[in-house]
């Protein structure tokens, strides 16, 4: 998936982020109906189910013409420098695919609950640290970093150079955002920025500031991608409801997702949110999370919605659309390949 001319149209992506419990072999079948399909990338999240830089190596293996990319990836899981070769040994392997390493700053759960590290503060300022020295790891020069230029989190680096022999290609950086601040410094200091669970309305908001953040940093306009997940999926929107609420409630209880939330136009649902939880009472905290909410950003219907709302996410302001098959309703491999197929269609 090269770069598009200005007014082409980029390819879709696909990602492995909602059906992970499926399997590898899930994966690489997903994988090769989308390639086959038309689609330019495949991407994988990573919490506790896959690892990431594996889960794409095995995809690389068995689907031809595929980029390749992460989304996201916990900055306080892997130093720059590890980040880097497990880009750099990807792209190697797959020296005409673009490689596209998106990062970060992930939640407190998963970080700290779910793999005992420390969350830290300060996360814009951490992830500006991050980029720069995954920046400079990636060129191949020696990278040094003193003591005295940490930011909490980092790592002191000394003396480090990549040792992946590279041709003129190297992964890109993709910073996953969600608000203003980290939104800015993707277009300030990343390739493409990475949006999530958020409704297509919201994107013209979100894209206003990566631009921002590319003019004050002296960039072209356009310079950062903006990649989306699309949260879609072929299957009956009533009978999915209660997936997606729960979906939407494990989502907005992270306070940088509340944030995003209510911004979107779901404020009220956040706050019958917290009032629920202050509450003790969950049940009524995932019930907060509208029918309009739901509908809105964990999209089902059938086939002809399905592509309208690609199409919506696309005019708002997308650059790359990477679908996230919804895995729900009867056949879940149906809806999955359902949802790929719809997709295509457009």
């Amino acid at each position: 998936m090269n770069r598009s001319s200005p007014g082409e149209q980029q390819r879709p992506g696909i990602t492995f982020a909602s059906f992970q419990s499926l399997g590898l072999r899930a994966a690489c079948e997903a994988a090769q109906r989308a390639a086959d399909a038309g689609y330019g990338s495949f991407w994988t999240a990573e919490t506790t189910g896959p690892e990431a830089f594996a889960t794409l190596a095995h995809i690389g293996a068995h689907v031809d013409g595929l980029d390749l990319g992460t989304g996201v990836l916990a900055v306080q899981l892997r130093t720059p420098p590890l980040a880097a070769m497990g880009a750099a040994t990807l792209q190697e392997a797959h020296p005409d695919r673009r490689i596209l390493l998106g990062v970060g700053i992930s939640s407190p759960v998963v970080v700290g609950r779910w793999h005992g590290a420390e969350y830290g503060d300060r996360p814009v300022a951490r992830m500006r640290s991050y980029l720069g020295l995954t920046r400079a790891c990636l060129t191949g020069e020696r990278v040094d970093q003193t003591d005295g230029d940490q930011i909490d989190g980092d790592h002191p680096i000394s003396g480090f150079r990549l040792g992946v022999r590279l041709g003129e290609r190297r992964p890109e950086l993709v910073l996953g955002a969600l608000n203003e601040r980290m939104l800015r410094l993707a277009g300030e200091a990343a390739d493409g920025v990475l949006l999530n669970y958020l409704p297509a309305s919201a994107v013209p908001w979100c894209v206003e500031q990566v631009r921002a953040g590319e003019s004050a940093a002296g960039r072209p306009a356009g310079s950062c991608t903006v990649f989306a997940y699309v949260h879609v999926g072929v299957c009956d929107p009533l009978a999915a409801r209660p997936a997606a609420r729960r979906d939407l409630f494990s989502y907005a209880v992270v306070p940088a997702y509340a944030t995003a939330f209510a911004r979107a136009g779901y404020a009220e649902e956040i706050e019958a949110l917290r009032a629920a939880r202050e509450a003790g009472d969950r049940d009524a905290a995932v019930a907060a999370m509208s029918d309009q909410m739901c509908d809105q950003i964990d999209v089902c219907g059938d086939a002809a919605h399905i592509r309208a709302t690609v199409g919506e996410y696309r005019s708002a302001g997308v650059d790359v659309p990477v679908i996230m098959p919804l895995p729900w309703g009867e056949d879940r491999r149906r809806t999955i390949d359902d949802t790929i197929d719809a997709v295509a269609g457009a």
